[in-house]
């Protein structure tokens, strides 16, 4: 199906967050000397117009780029993402969104390779002529880069991912984000990641997804942990409470393998930000879960019914505790031994530290342990023993953002 535009959500929530990400990615990536290669499997047209029939009429920038535009107190890690915006409307109206491939092309540097795929016709014919304008502009300017710098390819970006890997300079910061039109997108990504990893097991992957209430989303997270990969981190932003008619989207995520050891405690520190600005109701909030890969009999056991503990050694930031969200003027807090608080976890002789919005840190008993898990599984669940799921509504509709 080729019926996705984003021109019609450009700019809004899940853009913001895909972005604000992308640019902590290359950030990271710069800062060593060796050159790596970016690979877009959906990378739309580039640069999309805010002032277009297709943006106007849905209107969807002004759930994010939009309240952000002439925020203060920004927090140092937005900046950079903010600034490049701004940078491509010297006016100060605003007037254009950058697409993933533009924020590349300005993150990146000369001697990186830019490899991108698109596989919508009239998309990929604008992204060769948005990049052809950007490629003169900096030739005006000076800037040249050695060889052919950005490759477009108009095609399946699932299917090219693999020819890529691993790249020459063994190095590689891959973006995937499929618009999700059908039931297949979620399995397409998993096995293009698990093939990827396969071939290039050190590259840097991330995935853009929407959390909606159909299956496939809600356990979309889930596969994607049990990928092959050393690390892992997801986190999700959602800026209001679905309608009863369950339409749009409200909720979206960033899943990364192998992510910068400086990314969590970057978000920790901006996603607050992003909530209460962005947040429309008392349903606004973010999560971050942190882990590491689960294979074999231990990722079986947590496969299995009931209520699911964190995959590996996930830090879940729950919704209800207060533990990674941050709650909007009205927004209710459950207490520990009211009803519906989640269950506290069993206790632990090793302690570790869980973060709290007011920046402050306190011991946390951990999980139990395998040996704990296993006999667990053979009770039958308790309401003292049970970890309850992520808590907080589950948005369902159509998707609204991608690349």
């Amino acid at each position: 199906m080729l019926s996705y535009r984003h021109a019609f959500h450009a700019g809004n929530h899940a853009d913001v967050l895909k972005h604000f990400v992308q640019v902590q990615l290359h950030l990271y990536m710069n800062q060593k000397d060796v050159a790596y290669t970016y690979i877009d499997t959906h990378s739309g047209a580039g640069v999309y117009a805010l002032d277009s029939f297709q943006a106007t009429k849905t209107g969807e920038f002004d759930t994010g780029i939009g309240p952000l535009w002439n925020a203060v107190n920004v927090p140092a890690a937005l900046q950079p993402y903010l600034d490049l915006v701004k940078a491509m409307n010297p006016s100060g109206k605003m007037r254009y969104y950058p697409g993933s491939p533009y924020v590349a092309d300005q993150m990146s540097r000369a001697e990186d390779r830019l490899r991108l795929f698109e596989l919508h016709p009239a998309d990929v014919k604008i992204l060769n002529e948005n990049v052809r304008k950007a490629e003169a502009h900096k030739a005006e300017q000076g800037e040249r880069s050695r060889g052919r710098r950005v490759l477009i390819e108009h095609g399946d970006g699932f299917q090219s991912l693999k020819k890529l890997l691993p790249p020459p300079s063994r190095r590689a910061l891959v973006l995937i984000d499929p618009p999700y039109e059908v039931k297949d997108d979620y399995k397409k990504v998993r096995d293009a990641l698990e093939e990827a990893l396969g071939r290039f097991p050190s590259g840097m992957y991330a995935v853009w997804y929407p959390v909606l209430q159909r299956m496939e989303s809600r356990q979309f997270p889930d596969k994607l942990k049990r990928l092959p990969a050393k690390e892992w981190l997801n986190v999700t932003l959602t800026v209001s409470t679905p309608g009863p008619d369950g339409i749009g989207l409200h909720s979206s995520g960033m899943f990364i393998l192998n992510p910068p050891y400086t990314l969590e405690a970057m978000l920790r520190e901006t996603m607050p930000y992003l909530v209460q600005v962005l947040g429309k109701d008392a349903g606004a909030r973010f999560t971050i879960e942190t882990g590491t890969q689960v294979t074999g009999a231990a990722s079986a056991r947590l496969a299995g019914e009931g209520p699911r503990a964190p995959v590996g050694n996930a830090r879940r930031a729950s919704p209800l505790s207060g533990k990674g969200s941050l709650r909007l003027p009205g927004q209710s807090m459950v207490r520990e031994g009211e009803e519906g608080a989640p269950a506290k976890p069993a206790a632990s002789p090793s302690p570790r530290r869980a973060w709290h919005p007011d920046g402050s840190a306190q011991a946390k008993p951990q999980a139990a342990g395998k040996g704990e898990a296993r006999a667990s599984a053979r009770r039958p669940a308790s309401p003292g023993g049970a970890q309850p799921r992520s808590a907080g509504p589950r948005p369902n509709g159509k998707p609204g953002g991608k690349r």
